[in-house]
């Protein structure tokens, strides 16, 4: 949990070297480096029953920050890192209502997480919990449906 409180802020990357992440998606724009507590605020924005993708969360903080692009890696990181701390918090007896809901971020395409705690089996359980319907695509566990459960303020704002 100390990772999430870190006292990291995003920074901007004005110059992105040529090669690294999100160089060729920011096409010449600048691009948010977020931090573990930003990532972990606009996921417990997520409502129950509602998902979104790295991608979304993504286009969130580079829509929050004015810039082109969030970073790909760092993003997936803080993911990783607000889910891990609200398992500690919830292995601490913390509520479920009290912790982030890490297990509605996916991947694209609506593809579950394997790198999430619990892999896949953990994150499609606390989904179907949600009343959200998981399906196997190409052999791997996916929420179809997930553009239309999307939520509005996340996406707009």
């Amino acid at each position: 949990m100390d990772h999430l409180t870190s006292g990291r802020t995003p920074h901007i990357v004005h110059m992105i070297p040529p090669g690294a992440p999100g160089y060729r998606e920011a096409d010449g724009g600048a691009m948010v480096v977020s931090s573990p507590a930003e990532v972990d605020a606009l996921i417990r924005r997520i409502g129950t029953g509602e998902v979104v993708t790295l991608d979304d969360l993504r286009a969130a903080l580079a829509r929050r920050h004015e810039v082109a692009v969030a970073c790909p890696v760092s993003t997936a990181i803080f993911v990783g890192i607000a889910a891990r701390a609200a398992e500690e918090r919830r292995q601490g007896g913390a509520a479920r209502e009290t912790l982030t809901p890490w297990w509605r971020v996916l991947r694209r395409g609506g593809f579950l997480n394997p790198k999430l705690p619990g892999g896949v089996e953990r994150q499609q359980a606390l989904l179907q919990a949600e009343g959200v319907r998981v399906t196997p695509l190409r052999r791997q566990p996916a929420v179809l449906d997930y553009e239309s459960l999307r939520p509005e303020s996340l996406l707009e704002g």
